[in-house]
């Protein structure tokens, strides 16, 4: 018989996490919120006194406070899970990942991410500031753009059956598939 901790530190049926979801996406459907990331940083400015500056902060964000503390809540989440509940072996990957990663010069993650990308060297050189300064934007802009971040439409909108969300959450999947497989190759052939 398993204990709980052994449980939990188990990858876990996909069936599990979509009914989770499920239940998480009717509680907010029923009680009039919606979910999504980004929307934290809307409020985290407009808490921080950016709607003096900007109409578009000048709202009340104190109604996005249960957001707010689900922010708070996965990054703690985030933390017990890497510290206390990983049990060290690195992440599991597809065959054919490994052999993707292997043609762009990276070789297979000895713990959560590539250590070829997530160092500080990477950081400071030319492919690192264009990844994280250009991704960054990007993501940004894309965000604002769309109205909401990928969690906010992909699960909460089309939750909701939003058509904006279902537009922008088919962008999303163009957008990834051209940065997987046009820009990503480019970008470390340079």
């Amino acid at each position: 018989m398993q204990t709980a901790i052994e449980f939990v530190r188990q990858p876990w049926p996909w069936y599990i996490s979509g009914m989770a979801i499920a239940a998480i996406m009717l509680t907010l459907i029923f009680f009039g919120k919606h979910f999504g990331f980004s929307s934290n940083f809307k409020a985290l400015c407009a808490a921080c006194g950016a709607g003096k500056a900007s109409s578009f902060f000048d709202y009340d964000w104190k109604a996005q406070k249960w957001n707010l503390w689900f922010l708070v809540g996965s990054m703690i989440g985030g933390w017990l899970t890497a510290n206390f509940l990983s049990n060290g072996e690195p992440v599991q990957i597809a065959e054919s990942t490994i052999k993707d990663l292997a043609t762009l010069g990276l070789g297979v993650p000895t713990g959560i991410q590539p250590a070829e990308i997530f160092n500080f060297s990477f950081l400071f050189s030319a492919q690192g500031i264009l990844l994280l300064a250009g991704g960054g934007f990007l993501v940004g802009f894309g965000t604002r753009y769309a109205d909401g971040c990928t969690s906010g439409h992909a699960i909460s909108g089309l939750s909701n059956l939003q058509l904006p969300s279902l537009i922008s959450v088919i962008g999303f999947f163009i957008g990834g598939l051209v940065m997987t497989h046009l820009l990503y190759p480019l970008i470390f052939k340079i």
